[in-house]
């Protein structure tokens, strides 16, 4: 039965009821819809139009519902019902009766459908930012295994200088730190409620629309009921996501693509990722590189296709934004798809060194070098730029390389080349003096490795190899960047805490300000702040907590930081803070303080020393119902939130190898 058919005295034809039905598309949103049902039962419950038997009545049967379609999904496709909605209602009318009925008060199917695809997307969002991340870490696998393997660079798809394979792997583990920035940045502004915006104008009812969007685990509801059933921004945004990392994949994809020709030679794919010719016995082809390089195309295509349905669209709901769960659920799908098999091919990639050294040392990739030699000499650079010019033309027509000229051949161009010369000349030569940050040099790229590798080992701690080394220097460079704040979070499933957490939270909170590790905090303190609070699970349990408590205008305190003393040292209390100070940029607050008994933790994340004297009275005034008020064994300390920690280390340590 339709659940709008009582205006129509006419059955829909079996062609329209085909072209209007969506199941066969949001089936996938089974899980959210059935969430936000039994999120809204309990609002409906605070207002008054449900007893707490009726509601208990209905999650009950929503939980068995979910249990049944978790058993056997493809139920949903044997169904007759025109959406998804429309099948969990009546599958709950079938489980309690009338009482399924009365779910759908002042919730209409436009706020609806907008709160399961936010959740949906936020739920994708997450495996994403962890597959992004596993091919990060297959690529600094692949970087660490051929770290000092020469490799020739490219420019205009000329042999241009040498770098490393290493160097190669980085860059795009570069790429893919953007991607995961851009992701979460997208995920936080879907990281709103639409629930109780009604069809268009709002619901009728009281709802207390801050407390059903913490209960459904947004950080808080939307601010207008016409934008929220209205917007898909979320959908472009993270098709857009997908798009660019997409291009990336498609980039590296065409890189090995060449890499792995007969005509370079450089590398050879795993036969897990590739296939033979139907006709042609000898071929091996990379088809797993070839269908990223293809379904680049796809997903740019949805991304195309939802601008275009959204571009002339007027407010509110209308039917044209049914077509963007199709497009989006195949661009995910395509993303995550595609990330794991980057993951598969680099994993068994084998690179043949001498052929990429025997590469590098052709093509006058050393020219460069020459010019810097006679720079040194106080040759200005462009003459130098044009004396090695016009040594390149005469290798070309003789077909030998630079270093193979005699010195008295080389002093025909300049009187001022020495038999110093040809140390200059060498690929190590080439290599080694690229030594400024984020170079090629096969000490930048250990080093980068190094910090890289601390970096992951939060994530990924069983599969970082060996312990690396600590020398200052690498302190500051986090050449392969630090791993984003969210990214973290999403690894370690740090969320914002919902209402159901509030038991969780007491217990880890009472947990350690009993030890007098943290400030006592009562329950009811915690159900009234449960909005500035994060969590880390672990295997759907919480296992963490933490409180960005904000005092005024740019200023807000790191509170209530604990976790479970038997599983601390996984970095879910690193993952936390970060999570929080990540909220903090976006939110532009401007200073964040943290009393703690631990400065070394918090100094790891850019925190800095600071005056206690100097910190609000509001943050002093909590000392009162400190057992150690007397005897404070506290530091304060203070994040910048404009500053980022790292870059502050690298302009420490340029500033003190300048002078040392």
């Amino acid at each position: 039965m339709a659940l709008w058919g009582g205006r129509f005295k006419q059955q829909p034809s079996e062609l329209f009821k085909k072209f209007n039905d969506s199941l066969p598309v949001d089936y996938r949103l089974v899980e959210q819809d059935i969430q936000g049902s039994i999120c809204w039962s309990k609002a409906l419950e605070q207002v008054g139009v449900l007893s707490s038997d009726e509601q208990q009545a209905l999650q009950t049967a929503l939980l068995t519902l979910s249990e049944e379609v978790e058993k056997d999904p493809q139920q949903i496709l044997t169904s007759d019902a025109e959406d998804i909605h429309s099948w969990v209602e009546q599958k709950l009318i079938q489980a309690v009766g009338d009482l399924g009925k009365k779910l759908h008060t002042g919730r209409s199917r436009n706020d609806q459908v907008a709160t399961d695809l936010k959740l949906w997307c936020k739920a994708k969002g997450e495996e994403l930012s962890l597959a992004l991340v596993s091919l990060q870490q297959a690529l600094m696998d692949l970087a660490q295994r051929e770290k000092g393997t020469v490799l020739p660079g490219y420019t205009h798809l000329q042999r241009a200088q040498p770098v490393t394979f290493g160097h190669w792997c980085l860059a795009y583990v570069e790429m893919f730190d953007r991607d995961i920035g851009r992701l979460n940045d997208a995920l936080y502004r879907a990281d709103t409620s639409p629930l109780g915006s009604g069809a268009l104008a709002g619901t009728a009812y009281p709802i207390d629309r801050h407390a059903l969007a913490s209960d459904l685990g947004f950080r808080r509801p939307t601010l207008n009921s016409l934008d929220a059933v209205s917007d898909r921004d979320h959908v472009i945004e993270l098709m857009s996501c997908a798009s660019i990392s997409m291009m990336h994949l498609s980039r590296f994809a065409e890189d090995l693509i060449f890499y792995n020709s007969g005509e370079a030679g450089f590398i050879e794919l795993s036969d897990q990722v590739t296939s033979g010719s139907s006709l042609m016995p000898q071929k091996k082809n990379p088809d797993a590189l070839e269908l990223i390089r293809g379904k680049t195309g796809r997903v740019y295509g949805s991304l195309s296709g939802m601008l275009t349905t959204m571009k002339a669209l007027p407010l509110a709901y209308n039917k044209d934004m049914q077509e963007d769960k199709e497009g989006l659920f195949d661009a995910m799908d395509s993303w995550q798809l595609c990330l794991q098999m980057g993951v598969l091919v680099a994993e068994g990639i084998k690179v043949n060194s001498s052929a990429t050294l025997a590469a590098a040392q052709q093509g006058y990739a050393n020219a460069t070098e020459l010019a810097d030699y006679l720079v040194s000499k106080q040759i200005p650079f462009r003459e130098a730029h044009h004396i090695v010019g016009e040594v390149v033309l005469k290798a070309i027509s003789e077909g030998k390389a630079l270093e193979e000229f005699t010195l008295a051949e080389l002093q025909v161009y300049s009187s001022l080349i020495g038999e110093d010369v040809y140390q200059y000349l060498t690929i190590e030569s080439c290599l080694d003096k690229r030594q400024v940050l984020g170079g090629t040099s096969r000490e930048q790229v250990e080093l980068a490795l190094d910090t890289s590798r601390r970096d992951l080992a939060d994530i990924f701690p069983s599969q970082v190899m060996g312990s690396p080394s600590e020398p200052q220097i690498q302190i500051a460079l986090r050449h392969v960047q630090q791993r984003l704040n969210a990214q973290k979070a999403a690894a370690l499933s740090v969320r914002q805490a919902k209402m159901t957490d509030v038991d969780a939270i007491e217990n880890i909170v009472s947990f350690w300000s009993d030890k007098g590790e943290t400030l006592p905090r009562s329950r009811d303190n915690i159900v009234h702040d449960i909005q500035n609070f994060v969590v880390a699970e672990l295997d759907g349990k919480v296992i963490g907590c933490a409180c960005l408590y904000i005092y005024q205008t740019g200023l807000a305190e790191i509170r209530s930081v604990g976790v479970q003393s038997d599983i601390q040292g996984k970095g879910q209390g690193k993952a936390m803070i970060q999570y929080l100070l990540e909220q903090a940029r976006h939110i532009e607050l401007k200073r964040v303080i943290v009393l703690t008994r631990v400065p070394d933790f918090f100094a790891k994340l850019g925190f800095v020393t600071t005056d206690m004297g100097g910190l609000p009275e509001k943050v002093i005034k909590d000392c009162d119902i400190c057992p150690k008020k007397h005897a404070c064994d506290e530091v304060a300390m203070e994040y910048l939130v404009g500053l980022p920690g790292p870059e502050q280390l690298q302009s420490q340590l340029i500033a003190k190898v300048s002078v040392g």
